[in-house]
């Protein structure tokens, strides 16, 4: 009687599924690998000793060795990447050379400020792009319309075009000092989130919606759209119930980006509102240059984009599972 064995290439031939999920996680793995490794590498590419670029050129050579002791930095490579590592599996992302004090316990009190602003922005970049992209296609289709058409493409265009922070600075011009309804620069009350928001908002918007109106007119063309209209549906059901479902896949590929790519916005939108969240604490750490900051906020930023990335991967491969677990 032969004993049985559980083979994990055998499996994953097997299902679709558990190789999608295994090649997924792999990527994932080595993509997390790969930022630790920069991550670690980026305090010692830097010209000359970053402890007394931090401290300054007149300070006391043995605070300097001090603080290199502190931070590890006066060990062989192999051990200081060793310990890097080891310190990142318990949570600790070394101490601050300016503030004195845990990187992680810097971050955790700055992080939330930057994910108020980037999820109220992330649900009204959806909220306006996809019904304003779907209805510019439905008004379009065909023809139609030819100078609306010009309108959309033109005025989004040239919203997707400006910079986020000159954006800021407008909407600063416009609604703080020509007409003073929203305060600049404080996080108290809900009128302070209006203009930050717009900013990270408006450039994701016009591009998205673009995006958007591709999409639905492509989807317009396809056959069970025609079989729709031939039952004579109803526009509504026609366009949520068939149209809607299978934009499904390719805005969720496009959100996922756009929340990466939030969370590096806010680096400017936060500096041009003083907003105290991690885009000022990096701005503010290069400045002073605390590299053990900076090192902990990049993890943090491209961890939080490789998790996002995955994570959109799943739910993509479960709205559309036999063109993406199959053919990936």
């Amino acid at each position: 009687m032969t004993a049985l064995t559980w083979n994990p290439l055998r499996a994953t031939a097997r299902s679709p599924w558990a190789g999608f999920v295994l090649r997924r996680t792999r990527r994932l793995v080595i993509s997390l690998a790969a930022l630790v490794t920069a991550a670690f590498a980026m305090i010692h590419l830097i010209p000359g000793d970053p402890v007394r670029a931090a401290l300054g050129p007149t300070a006391d050579p043995a605070l300097i060795e001090a603080r290199r002791h502190s931070l590890g930095l006066d060990q062989p490579l192999p051990k200081q990447f060793g310990d890097f590592v080891g310190h990142l599996l318990q949570g600790r992302l070394g101490d601050s050379i300016g503030a004195q004090m845990p990187v992680s316990e810097i971050i955790t009190t700055r992080l939330p400020a930057t994910l108020q602003l980037a999820v109220p922005a992330f649900v009204l970049i959806l909220l306006v792009a996809v019904p304003v992209g779907m209805t510019a296609a439905v008004l379009t289709k065909d023809g139609r319309r030819r100078r609306g058409e010009l309108a959309f493409t033109g005025l989004t265009g040239l919203l997707g075009a400006v910079p986020e922070f000159l954006l800021a600075v407008g909407l600063i011009a416009a609604f703080a000092v020509t007409w003073p309804l929203f305060p600049v620069a404080s996080r108290a009350g809900l009128d302070s989130y209006v203009l930050p928001v717009l900013a990270l908002t408006v450039v994701p918007a016009a591009t998205l919606a673009r995006i958007v109106r591709v999409e639905t007119l492509r989807v317009l063309g396809e056959d069970y759209m025609r079989t729709a209209l031939a039952k004579r549906l109803p526009a509504r059901l026609r366009y949520l119930r068939h149209a809607l479902p299978n934009l499904l896949t390719s805005s969720l590929t496009l959100g996922g980006l756009l929340f990466s790519s939030l969370l590096a916005g806010t680096v400017l939108v936060e500096n041009v509102f003083a907003w105290p969240g991690l885009g000022t604490t990096i701005v503010q750490a290069i400045t002073e240059k605390d590299y053990p900051l900076v090192q902990g906020v990049v993890l943090v930023y491209g961890t939080a984009a490789l998790l996002i990335t995955f994570v959109v991967d799943m739910a993509v491969a479960v709205a559309d599972p036999q063109s993406t677990v199959r053919g990936s």
